[in-house]
């Protein structure tokens, strides 16, 4: 590559790096400092907060979001796919069945193990097998 295809992303990104560097020092000293009390307590929409803010989760709620991203990363491949889907012809559709009976597999897994459980053991609904 030569550098007169390379010069305009130089010069872009050090305009960008300017800007960026011009807004926070103006930010900086044009900016008011308040000491007061209430200057690092939340806005709460006008309600005075109460307690503490952060709270545990359950880890369900992380295992939820991996397997939301997992499965949704999944779903734009099948989309590229969908696409591509008269120039990859058959072989395209096998290696497409391939990685939806993978998708499938995963999910019976995850199904078995509990990841999808948000009941307790104790406080499952009792089976129609007369338990």
């Amino acid at each position: 590559m030569q550098s007169t295809e390379f010069w305009p992303f130089v010069l872009y990104t050090g305009i960008v790096l300017a800007l960026v560097a011009a807004i926070l020092g103006l930010s900086y000293i044009l900016g008011q400092r308040h000491r007061e009390r209430a200057t690092g307590e939340p806005f709460e929409s006008g309600v005075v907060p109460v307690g503490f803010a952060r709270l545990r989760f359950s880890a369900k709620f992380y295992l939820v979001a991996v397997l939301f991203v997992i499965f949704d990363m999944e779903a734009v491949f099948i989309f590229a796919w969908a696409v591509a889907f008269r120039e990859t012809g058959w072989i395209g559709y096998g290696g497409a069945l391939a990685f939806i009976a993978i998708l499938v597999v995963a999910l019976i897994y995850e199904w078995r193990v509990g990841a999808l459980d948000w009941q307790p053991q104790g406080r499952k609904k009792r089976t129609s097998r007369g338990l």
